[in-house]
């Protein structure tokens, strides 16, 4: 029987999603160490994606394949007792028939987040980074629209990506401020059928670079054919979060 697992993470003391042949400490180790507790024999859990090293995770999908008397909504609590404090299932349920984790998502939603700050405050970085110049907000947005759309996405992507093509679809792009008493918040949250290798850092890399006084003529050039020396610099990975993944159908029901 197959199972869908809604995953949660804080990516800071991973090495990424993916197990590693040396061995480090990856979300996909901690998942498959519980399950094959919960079903008494190794069992692979895939994931919509990967996700990098420092990259945290709100709404993973995750499935696996195994026999067991546990309710599939009761599996999670199962997981959960044998999961360590910065990895929990927040759901489980069976998999619709021929349900695959990765080739049936159909959009992923990732948010950046970065602030702005007299000085590194403890209780954002985890999950944010601190950035020294100020953006406005009105040259973000412009950018944002240049970049969404289909496109060849080549120039936004760092090497070692084994894409077949390396056309995407952003379906949007919004960008959020807050400010507070200490800092300002800025969020950047992109929607796409799909991402190349840091792909959103480096569309948040550049989008920064673009608020902060850049032009944008560079993106057209990029999207054209040019190398990935046109496109600002990827941002550090603490301040990207998978948010979720959809799928086209409620695989948790109500609440989800």
């Amino acid at each position: 029987m197959r199972y869908v697992l809604l995953v949660s993470y804080d990516g800071t003391h991973f090495a990424g999603y993916q197990r590693q042949k040396r061995g480090e400490r990856t979300v996909q180790g901690v998942l498959e160490h519980a399950a094959e507790e919960v079903f008494g024999a190794p069992t692979r859990v895939t994931a919509s994606g990967r996700t990098d090293a420092g990259v945290h995770a709100r709404g993973q999908v995750c499935h696996l394949d195994g026999e067991t008397a546990i309710p599939p909504g009761k599996l999670r609590e199962c997981m959960n007792v044998r999961l360590p404090p910065d990895c929990k299932v927040l759901a489980s349920a069976a998999a619709p028939e021929g349900f695959d984790v990765t080739r049936g998502a159909k959009k992923k939603t990732y948010i950046y987040r970065f602030y702005t700050a007299a000085c590194e405050l403890p209780l954002l970085s985890r999950y944010a980074v601190r950035v020294r110049e100020t953006p406005e907000l009105g040259r973000m947005q412009a950018a944002a629209g240049l970049l969404s759309g289909e496109h060849d996405f080549a120039a936004f992507s760092s090497t070692g990506s084994s894409a077949k093509t390396t056309v995407r679809t952003v379906h949007g792009i919004v960008i959020r401020m807050q400010t507070q008493k200490d800092h300002t918040m800025y969020e950047i949250e992109v929607t796409g059928s799909g991402f190349l290798y840091n792909m959103v850092r480096i569309l948040a890399g550049e989008i920064y670079a673009v608020g902060c006084g850049k032009g944008t003529e560079n993106i057209a050039r990029a999207f054209e054919g040019g190398g990935r020396s046109l496109i600002a610099g990827t941002m550090p990975p603490a301040g990207l979060t998978l948010e979720a993944v959809d799928y086209g159908i409620s695989l948790f029901g109500e609440g989800e």
